[in-house]
């Protein structure tokens, strides 16, 4: 080849190279792994009011933390279980202070261990685990994280965040997202026609110790506007009939995309064109009455911006930041209780080596929202 031609052919493939390099770039990597070159908050206009951490966890880069959940422990205190996708583990800090208390699991196939954590929700004394690399979801007792099942190794690829509701007494509901990719590195979003599976439903039967589950269906809207292509944080709301899933694909519009409880896309999306980062982690304040706010999270390098949604209309309710949060994963609304956090809690993973804590009286009040339900 002429030298001039191998030098545009080579300028091609940098440019192309550049302009994907929000995605994975190598095998297993994710968009918003340490390191990745990203937006920074300080680079734009916006200037959120901000509200000081009610604490961070200590700091720990190799563990990767991405999502948290909260857990009523015995004794009438509260833990903070998040997952660690580097050192394949569980971490589990005083959900009131955020000291460490202990660590479970480690890599492995076997149950009880784990390959690449992500998405996590406890659910009574039920702690479910989406592993990413283990292609399956990992269902264990709480306090003692004793392994009790597992579902969706036939069905899952790439699991990443799942949500569960209770549609009657004594069955489960569970959503999984999928977020497979195509080609020799992982970085390709699939083609509309193959997005038709990027979420996952199973109905499980839980009696006890004894929990069995069910595959009912895949789905994925395969339209330009309804389209799942990168795809993690799944949130439902039972009371407006809804189920959100955060689409990271900024080309396409960042945002979160409205499906229905029987995952069918609704036509509505909200967020979109409010993030210029990625929108993340999503968390949900609901009261009795229908009421409440939406709280999704823009994950700038230097400071997470936090947006705030009407519950009923998705209407935009205003922003803030923490002091030090950023690239922000997953997020945890907390609403029982405590003597540290009287009207609740909202954590959200910091950076990819800590867990921030916010109390929720701080944030109704900086953004005139109420502190308690009607």
């Amino acid at each position: 080849m002429p030298e001039p031609a191998r030098f545009a052919l080579l300028l091609l493939l940098a440019l192309l190279a550049g302009c994907a390099s929000w995605r994975a770039a190598v095998p297993g990597r994710e968009p918003d792994e340490p390191g990745t070159p990203g937006p920074m908050l300080a680079d734009t206009p916006l200037d959120p009011p901000q509200i000081r951490e009610a604490f961070i966890t200590p700091s720990s880069p190799a563990d990767e933390f991405d999502s948290p959940t909260a857990w009523s422990a015995p004794g009438g205190g509260r833990w903070l279980i998040g997952s660690a996708k580097k050192t394949h583990q569980l971490v589990v800090f005083d959900g009131e202070t955020g000291a460490l208390l202990h660590r479970v699991g480690g890599r492995g196939p076997e149950p009880g261990r784990f390959d690449r954590p992500n998405g996590v929700f406890a659910w009574g004394d039920r702690l479910f685990v989406a592993e990413r690399d283990n292609r399956r979801v990992q269902v264990l007792s709480l306090p003692g994280f004793t392994p009790l099942a597992t579902f969706g190794e036939a069905e899952l690829r790439s699991p990443y965040g799942l949500w569960l509701h209770e549609p009657e007494a004594g069955t489960l509901e569970v959503w999984v997202t999928d977020s497979y990719m195509e080609g020799e590195r992982h970085e390709i979003v699939p083609a509309l026609a193959k997005l038709d599976a990027r979420l996952k439903r199973y109905t499980l039967l839980v009696d006890g110790d004894a929990v069995s589950a069910r595959f009912a269906g895949a789905a994925g809207d395969t339209s330009p506007a309804g389209a799942l292509r990168v795809v993690e944080s799944v949130v439902g709301d039972p009371g407006h009939g809804r189920l959100l899933v955060a689409e990271e694909d900024v080309p396409t519009g960042t945002g979160y995309r409205v499906y229905d409880l029987e995952g069918r896309y609704t036509g509505r999306d909200m967020g979109v064109g409010a993030f210029s980062a990625q929108a993340e982690g999503l968390a949900l304040w609901a009261c009795p009455d229908g009421s409440g706010v939406w709280i999704g999270a823009d994950q700038f390098h230097d400071r997470s911006v936090f947006h705030v949604f009407d519950r009923t209309t998705l209407a935009p309710l205003g922003q803030f930041t923490g002091e030090a949060t950023s690239l922000t994963d997953g997020l945890w609304l907390s609403q029982a209780p405590s003597a540290r956090f009287p009207a609740g809690v909202l954590y959200a993973s910091n950076g990819d080596e800590a867990f921030s804590a916010f109390d929720w009286r701080d944030i109704a009040r900086t953004l005139g929202l109420p502190e308690t339900c009607p």
